[in-house]
């Protein structure tokens, strides 16, 4: 029997259906993906393997690909955090200092199957969101980022993929569609001009409401049975993010320093 997998990692024609469509054609490469003997499709559901599956496929088999691989300058930046704490809003719109402050911390979670001895997600800070590959200091790449987002008038956001209504093991995975349906709203300006809620510990600045997304889910708080559960375990991640960033503080602004959580 396929092994069911707590990650919600398997595909999916309802919550993935282009990416599903494009991982059963021919000609796509599967990585860590169980095969049926007797059809020879992928078994997306079976997480026998590994927790953590990869495929590459032509651009070709996406419909909505641009052929010639380029575009103009962002008007929106998009951080991806996988809380595993379930505290952070799984949609926050970030200030200049903000988004400094949260590009250098580089948060997320690793999860299981994503390397050697991970059996369960765990709280990780990787500066710039990849620290193997930074030859300078990370407020050098923070500053080059607040250059472009002046230059350009760029848009900042933090979507939050990860655990809703508890921490893991408690709460629950955040429903792919309702991702997909604030990234959309971002990406559309339908969030320009709705009201913002700010987080009393972190800071962010999370809306009220979104298209197609329950209103409760955009307030982390609100999804939790037990508020001073909550409040312990956002001030316990705050406390990691303080922690984290006095490493790289060194040569930052002190209005980019202050822009992080409260410890």
């Amino acid at each position: 029997m396929p092994k069911e997998s707590p990650y919600q990692i398997d595909l999916s024609p309802e919550d993935e259906p282009l990416i599903f469509q494009a991982a059963s054609q021919f000609e796509t490469i599967l990585e860590n993906v169980v095969v049926s003997p007797d059809t020879r499709r992928p078994i997306f559901t079976d997480g026998s393997k590994t927790e953590n599956t990869r495929c590459s496929y032509p651009l070709t088999h996406l419909p909505n690909a641009e052929p010639t691989m380029t575009g103009p300058h962002p008007k929106n930046i998009v951080f991806l955090s996988a809380d595993a704490f379930g505290v952070l809003p799984p949609i926050s719109r970030l200030g200049r200092e903000q988004a400094m402050y949260y590009f250098i911390s580089g948060y997320t979670a690793k999860l299981a199957g994503t390397e050697r001895g991970v059996t369960e997600p765990s709280a990780t800070f990787s500066p710039c969101f990849g620290a193997p590959f930074l030859p300078l200091p990370p407020s050098y790449y923070a500053n080059v980022l607040a250059g472009k987002i002046d230059e350009h008038d760029c848009q900042v956001w933090m979507i939050n993929t990860g655990w809703s209504g508890g921490p893991h093991g408690i709460g629950s995975r955040i429903r792919i569609p309702h991702t997909r349906a604030m990234l959309n709203a971002a990406l559309e300006g339908a969030l320009d001009d709705i009201e913002y809620q700010e987080d009393p510990i972190f800071g962010l600045s999370a809306p009220t409401s979104v298209p197609g997304v329950p209103p409760d889910l955009l307030m982390p708080r609100a999804t939790w049975a037990d508020p001073g559960a909550f409040d312990e375990q956002a001030s316990k991640l705050a406390a990691m993010f303080v922690a984290n960033f006095a490493g790289y503080a060194e040569g930052v602004d002190e209005a980019v320093v202050k822009s992080g959580p409260l410890g």
